[in-house]
């Protein structure tokens, strides 16, 4: 039986239809091979398996292949004549997560990080991710009399640690390449049904950075405070300092977040200790407002070090990810799109979320870019959570369980519908 999305794909004119068809024929040998990923999935900068599986598989469809762009990227080109130039990018590593789903294909993967054994889950979608895109490589391959222009798909290393994008940009992505008029990907959400996207005009994603601070102090015994320059008191101020730059300094109009998530010091309850050391995240959308945050928690920690007679605390930055915009007037046309392709009801506005993505590297580059959101838990199962107030597994969880074949079908409707409008009407001009 056909599903609803495939019913509706297929009631519609061509060339829809033709992309109806060919998905009904390969949606059993998607889903798969998703399963397939699912059950090796690789951790960053370690992709080598995942990277050579599908370089062989775009080589089968018919496109120029270049692997190791930015190390184990994999760039897929498709020229069809004079046109526009489009990029579809997915990622392709995995999580330090031991998966908890109970799926015949869950991943048993263990690998070696930082000199420990790991397990390893695709807990955060980038299977889902790869298989749409591959859907959407063979779609595209398949209709080439419907499209003129050249198709650069790019499954990219490293999303996880935030330098994937950055890596490939940086081995002349674009210089090589060609440089494209529009960029496209999707991202799994937890909080819309497989079969569903959305989109969020504007900031989508946000910028973040890690922060630590060390804590110089002086340790003594317990019951012997005023031979100390106790770090975990200096420590406690600066958490409590941190969050008057968010209340405070930073417009409350502007999205930002500061927040400890983890605060080290100390081996036992009667000893003051030498030192103490917070980790942070930094979260925010605008670039003035997150280096205003960063500066504030630089003079905060300074600050309350220098009035305690303490030494200058360390404080370095780390692991930064720009925030990801779409085109706000490309989003308002794939509105209309997207819903052609998997009926309208099925298309939502998504609000911006305060998690991060280096996809946003590929836009600030100069390039009109959009990532659209791919429903992934079973539409009855969401609906239930809902009504009982349950939450899903959500991202980067051990129980993470995307629906697969609506999500594919979706996944790949919608994708190659974008690429296809945007090859054939361009990328609409923002207003100015």
């Amino acid at each position: 039986m056909l599903s609803a999305l495939l019913l509706a794909a297929l009631s519609t004119p061509a060339p829809a239809a033709d992309v109806a068809q060919i998905l009904r024929e390969r949606l059993p040998a998607l889903v798969a091979f998703y399963k397939e990923l699912h059950a090796a999935p690789e951790l960053s900068l370690h992709e080598e398996k995942s990277s050579a599986r599908l370089a062989d598989e775009l080589r089968k469809l018919g496109y120029a292949v270049t692997e190791h762009v930015g190390g184990y990227g994999v760039v897929g080109v498709l020229e069809n004549g004079p046109g526009r130039t489009l990029l579809v990018r997915c990622d392709m590593d995995a999580l330090p997560v031991e998966e908890k789903t109970s799926l015949p294909y869950a991943s048993h993967v263990k690998a070696q990080l930082d000199g420990k054994e790991v397990p390893v889950m695709h807990a955060c979608g980038h299977d889902m991710h790869m298989s749409v895109w591959l859907g959407t490589a063979e779609v595209l391959a398949r209709t080439k009399e419907q499209w003129k222009g050249k198709l650069i798909l790019i499954a990219q290393p490293a999303e996880e640690k935030g330098v994937g994008a950055q890596a490939m940009l940086a081995d002349k992505l674009f210089e090589r390449f060609g440089k494209p008029d529009g960029c496209l990907a999707l991202h799994v959400s937890p909080f819309f049904a497989a079969g569903t996207v959305a989109l969020c005009p504007g900031y989508a994603l946000a910028n973040a950075e890690s922060c630590d601070i060390v804590v110089h102090g002086r340790g003594s015994h317990g019951s012997m405070p005023h031979l100390s320059i106790d770090p975990i008191v200096i420590a406690s101020k600066i958490v409590l300092g941190l969050q008057t730059i968010i209340s405070r300094e930073k417009d409350p109009r502007q999205p930002g977040v500061i927040t400890v998530g983890s605060f080290h010091s100390g081996t036992k309850h009667n000893i003051i200790p030498d030192d103490a050391h917070l980790q942070l995240t930094i979260r925010s959308y605008d670039d003035k407002v997150h280096q205003a945050l960063k500066d504030g928690i630089v003079r905060v920690s300074q600050a309350e070090a220098g009035a305690a007679g303490a030494p200058e605390p360390e404080v370095t930055f780390s692991e930064a990810i720009q925030s990801t915009y779409n085109d706000p007037v490309w989003c308002a046309h794939l509105q209309d799109v997207l819903g052609n392709a998997i009926g309208s009801r099925n298309v939502f506005e998504s609000e911006p979320v305060m998690g991060a993505e280096d996809f946003g590297l590929f836009g600030r580059a100069g390039v009109p870019a959009v990532m659209f959101w791919l429903g992934a838990p079973a539409r009855a199962r969401l609906e239930e959570a809902k009504k009982s107030g349950e939450v899903l597994p959500g991202l980067h969880t051990q129980g993470f369980a995307p629906d697969p074949e609506p999500a594919l079908e979706a996944g790949v409707l919608a994708m190659s519908a974008a690429v296809s409008d945007a090859f054939a009407n361009g990328i609409p001009a923002q207003k100015k």
